[in-house]
């Protein structure tokens, strides 16, 4: 009974004693955040080398190493913690006691670093497990994020209870901060590459775009009050020499922009020095032309039609609702003395009613020249009213478009990458691949460059330049229409409008495959503001069933050979939307040394409105411009020429020749053999640039080489490069035609110049109403040495488009190309030893 007392009196004390859960707290807090920082901080992790490099081995490896790296850390802190107040309350315990102290209830240092680590190690054991089994990257990264919300509920309601907290209000603390320490990390090598260059042509960062404009406004006040005007930014690349020898580590050479601008009517280019924060350099009308226009330009120019009385009058004549009316797609060119002196722009009007395909109703017969910077009217060119063709059959967006397609369906279909894509980005633009490493940016005039791409030698590892620079250096339009208000459409798209604001974010799954990694751009407005051009470039593996190579043999007796091996490739994808027009530029690298280049086309046709509904009502009279595609809408002939500038450095830069190697016909004398003829390879060095304007023949046929003479295989081959130009057009246009006076880049569909940094755009630095005098042509014409120098290709690609029927009321995607194919680069087949497909490597879908 006494022992039933002296217990139930002990449970009266306790009850009577008021639990401290502030000591409580002490505890839970260290597991509860221990356990929460091994999952946020192992998650986060995670999904930022993720972000960088997607297969589940690097994200697991990575997250391993981020638990072990974590407990070790908490485990030592929170032991040094400890034992930091261990000997604080030792020596208290000394003090108040006379130097007696109860050891037993102190915590033990221990004790606590190892608890410390078991929590963080079995927060950070959650995303470990999740990403463990799903192999597909995307799904991966959902499950993780599934798992670590989970996981967050949990332990804020654990501490919750544990500690006497509103268990709502913990929950959500805890599940707010993992997500956002997880969305911060799993950006934070997008954003470190946009606040910092990490390679010497790297684009303008956006911190330097805006140091770019402040040193513009202490150079001109213009741009500080708006009456200077930025049309492009860009990085002023260093010299080139500086840039190979340049290694990842070194110091980056100095920054600097190049800049074109407007003020006060004249046209002015600028180099601006980031480093010094000064303007060194301030070209004032440098040749006749303008800078590209600005989106600015375009969107002001579209309303000035409106304040025209008698264009408001020709408007209501036609019956047209002014809100169904559009007038944009600016178009210039240049056609003699009277347009010089000022930005001049020339305007067409659309009808949008009843359709957002404005493009397929044009009000044909009225056309408008407009002073860009006074924003005023010069000429109105009224030829009567011609029927504006009807909007039924113009829809080209799915969800609205309510015909029958009689054609059966087709399954959704995708590439699985098992281990997530085989390339890497580093530092936000440099791209590793198989055998290739290259540097990709976006540009505001070209779109894309690829730089430095280098190649390794599958036999000895060696890693070799192939070429030193490659893009779109302008994109030639002549619509064949001598008329009124036709005539001056003749576009050059990126040096007039630039392929890098035109183009518009590329859309997952249809535009780009699954694992594509994506790319954005930063241009500066106007004001030197950044703007941001999402998913602009785009990265992925492709397989479409091609082979790389393959050979069976089936004379061997006693023996069974298959060999096939499959082609995998990467390419580099943009796509811009200029006017009606949608352009596809693809950089496609293959392991075997070949780059193959495409440009696709696709968008709308530029038609134009006539009274006729059927050939029948032509009659005689065949239309000039083009066959009838629709009722009353004519396709107007026209021409596309892209021309690329190709810095080829075949192992090195300094010393490169062009080789013509020309297969020539033979004829053997009677009797010399049953044949009558062959052909016989002859070759020739070219010695100066007129020896390397090329026109393609298919009865004189040419290889295009680029050897380095001084890199020699073992069989005494020069180790090159050769161009392989696919199928092809040339320009017709007279030269003396002002179109081809500023397209002279399209006389021939080859050329080889002498290196020099400014010459860089075919059609001239500043293209607007440019007069050709800063042609690819006049560079040419000077007639430089380019024997074992360091010298450029230059390839035009182009297509000669009649339309039909087939590409109203949207075109389905036309395609050319070419490819850079080694020759006696190698020593042999540089993709003998890839290894074949199986399918124990494939997923089970």
């Amino acid at each position: 009974m006494e022992t039933n007392n002296n217990l139930n009196l002990d449970m009266e004390k306790d009850q009577e004693t008021p639990f401290d859960y502030s000591k409580r707290a002490q505890w839970l807090r260290a597991a509860v955040l221990g356990a929460n920082d091994g999952l946020v901080s192992t998650a986060s992790l995670m999904m930022g080398i993720g972000a960088v490099k997607q297969d589940v081995k690097t994200m697991l490896l990575t997250g391993f190493a981020g638990l072990v790296a974590g407990a070790c850390s908490m485990a030592i802190g929170e032991f040094i913690s400890v034992y930091s107040q261990y000997d604080i309350e030792v020596a208290q315990m000394k003090r108040e006691s006379g130097g007696e102290t109860k050891k037993d209830n102190l915590p033990s240092p221990t004790l606590a670093a190892i608890a410390s680590a078991l929590a963080f190690s079995l927060g950070a054991i959650v995303p470990l497990l999740a990403a463990a089994f799903v192999k597909e990257y995307k799904v991966r990264i959902g499950v993780i994020v599934a798992a670590v919300t989970l996981a967050l509920v949990m332990f804020g309601w654990l501490g919750a209870v544990l500690g006497k907290a509103p268990v709502v209000k913990s929950s959500l603390r805890v599940l707010i901060g993992g997500w956002l320490a997880m969305a911060i990390t799993s950006k934070t090598r997008f954003k470190y590459s946009l606040e910092k260059p990490h390679h010497p042509l790297d684009p303008l960062t956006t911190p330097e775009i805006k140091r770019v404009q402040t040193i513009l406004s202490g150079h001109d006040p213009g741009f500080g009050s708006g009456s200077a005007i930025i049309h492009a930014m860009a990085l002023d690349e260093p010299e080139k020499q500086r840039v190979v020898r340049w290694k990842k580590g070194d110091r980056l050479p100095p920054r600097r922009a190049e800049v074109l601008a407007m003020s006060n009517g004249e046209s002015h280019v600028l180099t601006v020095d980031l480093n010094s924060g000064r303007v060194v350099s301030d070209l004032v009308n440098p040749t006749f032309g303008y800078p590209i226009l600005t989106m600015k330009d375009i969107i002001a120019v579209s309303q000035v039609p409106y304040k025209s009385v008698e264009f408001n009058r020709s408007i209501e004549a036609r019956g047209i609702p002014f809100s169904g009316l559009i007038c944009i797609t600016p178009f210039a060119g240049w056609y003699g003395p009277d347009e010089e002196g000022r930005r001049v722009i020339k305007i067409q009007c659309f009808s949008k009613q009843d359709t957002v395909n404005f493009y397929m109703r044009p009000i044909e017969g009225l056309y408008l020249t407009v002073d860009m910077d006074k924003l005023e009217i010069i000429k109105i060119v009224d030829n009567g009213p011609v029927p504006v063709p009807k909007s039924t059959g113009t829809e080209y967006r799915y969800e609205f478009l309510n015909e029958t397609v009689h054609i059966d369906h087709v399954n959704p279909m995708s590439m699985e990458q098992p281990d997530g894509p085989s390339f890497q980005v580093e530092d936000g633009y440099m791209v590793k691949w198989a055998n290739w490493k290259f540097h990709i940016k976006p540009d505001q005039r070209a779109g894309m460059i690829i730089s430095q791409a280098t190649v390794r030698d599958s036999k000895t590892g060696e890693v070799r330049s192939v070429m030193y620079k490659g893009f779109a250096s302008e994109l030639f339009v002549p619509y064949m229409d001598p008329g009124e208000g036709w005539y001056s459409k003749a576009y050059m798209d990126a040096g007039e409008f630039g392929l890098g604001p035109s183009s518009m974010p590329l859309v997952p799954l249809n535009d780009c495959p699954r694992n594509a990694y994506y790319i954005d751009g930063f241009f500066a407005s106007p004001e030197g503001i950044p703007i941001l051009q999402t998913n602009m470039i785009c990265l992925f593996e492709r397989y479409a069933g091609d082979i790389s190579w393959r050979h069976s043999e089936i004379l061997l007796p006693g023996t069974d050979i298959r060999e096939s091996r499959a082609k995998v490739t990467l390419v580099a994808r943009m796509a811009c939307s200029v006017g009606n027009y949608d352009y596809i530029f693809d950089w496609e690298f293959q392991m075997d040394g070949v780059i193959r280049v495409t440009v696709a086309a696709s968008g709308m046709l530029m038609v134009k409105g006539t009274a006729y509904q059927n050939i029948e009502d032509l009659g005689e009279k065949e239309a000039d411009s083009g066959p009838l595609i629709s009722e009353n809408v004519v396709g107007v002939v026209h021409d596309h020429f892209i021309s690329f500038h190709l810095d080829m450095d075949i192992d090195g830069s300094a010393n490169n020749s062009f080789v013509k190697v020309h297969l020539e016909k033979q004829r053997l004398p009677p009797g010399k053999s049953r044949r009558k003829s062959y052909l016989k390879v002859k070759k020739y060095v070219a010695k100066t640039e007129k020896d390397a304007q090329i026109k393609l023949s298919l009865y004189d046929p040419y290889e295009f080489h680029f050897v380095n003479p001084n890199r020699r295989s073992r069989l005494g081959n020069p180790a090159g490069y050769k161009l392989v130009p696919g199928g092809n057009a040339a320009s017709l246009l007279d030269h003396d035609d002002p179109p081809q006076i500023r397209g002279a880049f399209t006389n021939n569909q080859i050329w080889v110049t002498r290196y020099n940094r400014s010459e860089q755009w075919a059609g001239g630095l500043l293209m607007y109403q440019s007069r050709g005098e800063d042609t690819l042509q006049v560079w040419s014409d000077r007639d430089r040495s380019i024997e074992n120098k360091d010298i450029v290709l230059w390839y035009t690609l182009g297509f000669h488009h009649v339309p039909c029927q087939e590409d109203f009321p949207v075109m389905p995607t036309i395609a050319s190309s070419f490819e850079l194919k080694p020759v006696n680069f190698f020593e042999s087949n540089p993709v003998l030893g890839i290894s074949p497909f199986f399918e124990k490597d494939l997923p089970v879908c």
